[in-house]
């Protein structure tokens, strides 16, 4: 089992930055892929951006290269996502999921653990 919690969403204008974090919290680490993944309102769970717990392999939705950079801290368990040059359409909640997967993937149904998510909303 491995728990999830997201924090540091909010609100913020057109073109400033956010980061959030999501603590992980279990017995092992091993061959564990963190993503994160976002959902607006009425619209599909859309693939943000991913990481393996181990080495420097990182994956990222054609909608965020450039802006958004996934990183983590090994020894606080924990994996932050870095988004600058905010715009209106990145408005969505945004959740932190895991899963034991051999590569960085992109499809949330490939993730077996999912955290509460967190609310990024950005003014136009």
């Amino acid at each position: 089992q491995v728990q999830l919690v997201e924090s540091g969403g909010g609100l913020v204008q057109t073109g400033g930055s956010l980061r959030l974090s999501c603590a992980a919290s279990g017995r092992t680490f091993i061959n564990l892929v963190m993503g994160w993944f976002r959902q607006a309102p009425g619209q599909e769970r859309e693939f943000v951006a991913a990481i393996r717990w181990s080495g420097s392999i990182t994956m990222y939705g054609d909608s965020v290269k450039g802006r958004f950079t996934i990183s983590r801290d090994n020894a606080k368990n924990t994996v932050y996502l870095q988004m600058n040059n905010l715009k209106p359409e990145d408005t969505a909640v945004y959740y932190c999921a895991a899963g034991r997967l051999l590569y960085v993937e992109n499809e949330w149904s490939k993730y077996t653990y999912w955290g509460q998510g967190t609310q990024v909303t950005v003014s136009s």
